[in-house]
């Protein structure tokens, strides 16, 4: 053991004595006081050292604490710093990422909020704005322009829907692209059905015009064609002309003139039947007299051949006698009277047609249907009997027509008459010969017949009648295919007398006087 008295300068040393029991060795010695300050500093060094020595994993922990935060908080003042120079770059960005996600979804009226001026982003923002702003206008006047090109379009339309002549549109690649209401009704067809299709495949019968619009200088073509669209033919006045501005694009526009054509055409056989009426009429009865004065007076003098005589006589006096018929009906054709209408009877009507056709033709079975009760209307007793007679008699006809032929099937005639609405309807049906497919819709035409000694007025003089009074013919085949079936349909009042509504038209007709 050592122990040191720095106050006293000694050092003493006690050791024991190994060799020795129970002896010790205590040596004393004078030291330095400036070695003993050394050795006190020294062991307070050591003690300080083990002392640390001891707290040296506290003071790690302490110190990597005091690094982690120190890290921490340098990393998020980093992390910070970048966030808020990504947001100060992104934050534009995203402000036009936005504004063209507005534009995409059609509003014009986005801008972008520009806050700085002296950079790209800035400058970009600005051009954005002026981009928006050019669209918004231009689209504004886009908008006008098309509202106006649309009240045109239905300005146009409500014109062309209300005009009576048909109006066809055609552009540079023969497709229809316009067809208004009475178009569509003179083809036979819906507008959708006939725009977008090539107009050789839609209006055929316009391509020679059409065509000859285009090779014109001026551009226009004209003329008349006949349209057949499931019915009766049609006769159209058309005008092919180029479009204004456009000397592709072509409008053809057509009126319907079939009974135009037809009044011209009846007005013209009614001045010939008068001049043939007039014509031969007067040479008949004195020609008729001779023939008869020859008879009487040189019939007992022939004495040579007085049979041939006779035969030639009673020729010459029946065939004058069938001209001057012939004449008779020209001149009852050319001086068709004016109908008087007042309050008539139809079922009246049909029956006395019928039994006077019934006495005439005793092997025909006819059958008629007929309301029980009296159907009124606003005629010409007169002349609407006429026509029924002329359409049973060519009834008769017909069944003789087949049955010298050689068919000897009993002859049958129905007759019926159909009250619809506004109108009625007699249907007369035959099973004789028939009727023509080809030029039936001519059957009406003065001259037109298919009988070997027809006139050919007969049907012509009934689509007078049904003209003067309003009504229409209808020339079909009968049910079953066999025979004819002849309709004439009138309307209980006539124009000057109609009034609003259908309902009670009987009732106003038997009401007058």
């Amino acid at each position: 053991m050592v122990d040191a008295a720095p106050e006293g300068g000694t050092v003493t040393a006690l050791i024991q004595m190994q060799a020795l029991n129970d002896a010790y060795l205590l040596v004393v010695r004078l030291v330095d006081p400036q070695v003993f300050g050394y050795y006190r500093r020294t062991v307070d060094a050591v003690s300080e050292y083990n002392r640390l020595d001891q707290n040296r994993l506290e003071v790690q922990l302490v110190f990597a604490a005091l690094y982690t935060v120190v890290s921490l908080v340098t990393l998020l003042g980093a992390v910070w710093s970048g966030i808020w120079a990504a947001n100060r770059l992104v934050h534009p960005i995203s402000n036009l990422i936005g504004a063209a996600e507005r534009v995409s979804e059609g509003d014009l009226t986005a801008q972008v909020k520009v806050s700085r001026d002296d950079d790209e982003i800035g400058t970009l923002g600005h051009a954005f704005n002026r981009m928006t702003q050019q669209l918004a206008a231009q689209r504004g006047e886009l908008v006008t322009a098309n509202r106006q090109n649309e009240e045109r379009r239905r300005f146009t339309e409500t014109v062309l829907s209300g005009v009576s002549a048909g109006v066809v549109g055609v552009d540079r690649d023969g497709k229809i692209t316009i067809v208004n209401r009475a178009a569509a009704r003179l083809l036979n067809a819906t507008p959708e059905e006939l725009e977008g299709r090539h107009y050789s495949e839609s209006v055929p019968e316009l391509g020679a015009l059409i065509r000859r619009a285009l090779s014109e200088p001026a551009g226009r073509a004209g003329g008349e064609v006949s349209v057949k669209r499931t019915g009766t033919p049609r006769t159209l006045s058309v005008q092919v002309s180029s479009e204004r501005g456009n000397p592709h694009g072509f409008v053809a526009t057509f009126d319907d003139i079939t009974d135009l054509v037809g009044a011209q055409r009846t007005a013209a056989w009614a001045d010939v039947a008068r001049r043939i009426a007039h014509e031969i009429k007067n040479p008949l009865t004195p020609i008729q007299l001779s023939a008869e004065r020859l008879k009487r007076k040189y019939m007992e003098e022939i004495s040579s051949d007085p049979d041939t005589f006779r035969q030639c006589i009673d020729t010459i006096v029946r065939q004058v006698g069938d001209i001057g018929r012939m004449v008779d009906e020209f001149s009852s054709f050319a001086r068709m009277p004016a109908p008087v209408m007042k309050r008539e009877n139809a079922a009246e009507l049909l029956q006395q047609a019928v039994f006077l056709q019934r006495v005439a033709h005793p092997e025909i079975t006819f059958a008629v249907e007929s309301p029980k009760e009296p159907v009124y209307f606003e005629g010409d007793g007169r002349l609407i009997s006429q026509a029924l007679t002329n359409v049973l008699k060519n009834a008769g006809e017909g069944i003789a027509a087949r049955r010298a032929k050689g068919d000897e099937a009993p002859g049958r005639i129905a007759v019926a008459l159909e009250p619809n609405g506004g109108t009625f309807a007699f249907k007369v049906s035959d099973n004789g010969i028939g009727l023509p497919a080809e030029h039936r819709h001519r059957l009406t035409e003065p001259y037109v017949t298919t009988r070997a000694k027809g006139t050919g007025l007969g049907l012509a003089i009934v689509r007078k009648i049904m003209e003067d009074h309003g009504g229409e013919i209808s020339l079909d085949d009968a049910e079953g295919g066999d025979g004819a079936q002849v309709t004439l349909t009138f309307p209980f009042t006539q124009k000057n007398m109609r009034q609003k509504g259908s309902e009670d038209e009987q009732k106003r007709v038997a009401d007058r006087v």
